[in-house]
């Protein structure tokens, strides 16, 4: 059965889709079966994994929460061998309204990946950065929560209230949810800020900080437009180094 991991954070710009997109990349190219999930309205993964939502309108996971669709009809083979994607699309914000009279509305993401969840050995959540339905869905699916944590101090602030919503789903539909661990991205370790402030997360979580930092890289931010994730993109550069590491972490943790 695969791991799902959820991708979450809900502030903005720390790198939480460039986590999703490289960390699913790089598990596929250390040969694992890899779906990643585009659960963001603003399908921020999905086009950066050269697909537009425009394309297939019908076959995102849109028309899978509001129950349209069967799961098995929304998967998309990436660029990289061994990686599948479920696309998103803006139609997504509408799907709260629509699940609100639907019973089990926490569980339905969850429900859906019963069906294809034992044809993976990771499967990725990019999460919303709004704490919504959607984001309660995709907790409520996953094993574990990874939460990409920018190394400034605005950041730290943030993250109690996404560590109490994670205590609400682990005392309602999940109460199995563990944290996966907090990684540290668009670090630059020259800058004493960022040194203290990833003090400050090993003194207060300890082991649940991963040994892998990902490093401020100009061609991470690049890759995105191209479409690609960071390894195909430069495959010698920080960015695709640090992303494998993390991986293989991941792949550590769990064996």
């Amino acid at each position: 059965m695969g791991k799902v991991i959820a991708i979450a954070n809900q502030k903005g710009g720390v790198g939480k889709t460039t986590t999703a997109i490289n960390l699913a990349a790089s598990l596929a190219v250390l040969e694992k079966k890899v779906l990643i999930i585009d659960a963001d309205p603003q399908a921020n993964t999905t086009s950066g994994l050269n697909f537009s939502p425009e394309d297939d309108q019908k076959r995102t996971l849109y028309e899978v929460m509001i129950g349209k669709i069967d799961i098995s009809n929304t998967l998309i083979q990436t660029e990289v061998a061994g990686l599948h994607m479920i696309p998103s699309h803006i139609n997504l914000v509408g799907a709260e309204i629509e699940m609100l009279e639907h019973d089990n509305r926490e569980s339905i993401l969850k429900d859906a990946l019963a069906q294809i969840r034992d044809n993976y050995d990771f499967i990725i959540i990019d999460c919303s950065p709004s704490l919504g339905l959607i984001t309660v869905n995709s907790l409520t699916a996953a094993d574990s929560v990874m939460i990409p944590v920018q190394p400034e101090f605005f950041a730290l602030e943030g993250l109690g209230k996404l560590l109490q919503t994670i205590r609400l789903v682990q005392s309602g539909p999940n109460p199995a949810l563990t944290i996966e661990g907090f990684v540290v991205t668009m670090f630059d370790g020259r800058t004493k800020v960022h040194n203290q402030v990833l003090g400050e997360l090993k003194e207060h979580f300890g082991g649940m900080v991963f040994r892998s930092i990902i490093q401020r890289n100009i061609r991470l931010s690049e890759a995105p437009s191209h479409g690609k994730p960071i390894i195909l993109y430069d495959v010698i550069c920080n960015g695709t180094t640090n992303y494998l590491n993390l991986a293989k972490e991941v792949i550590e943790k769990n064996s």
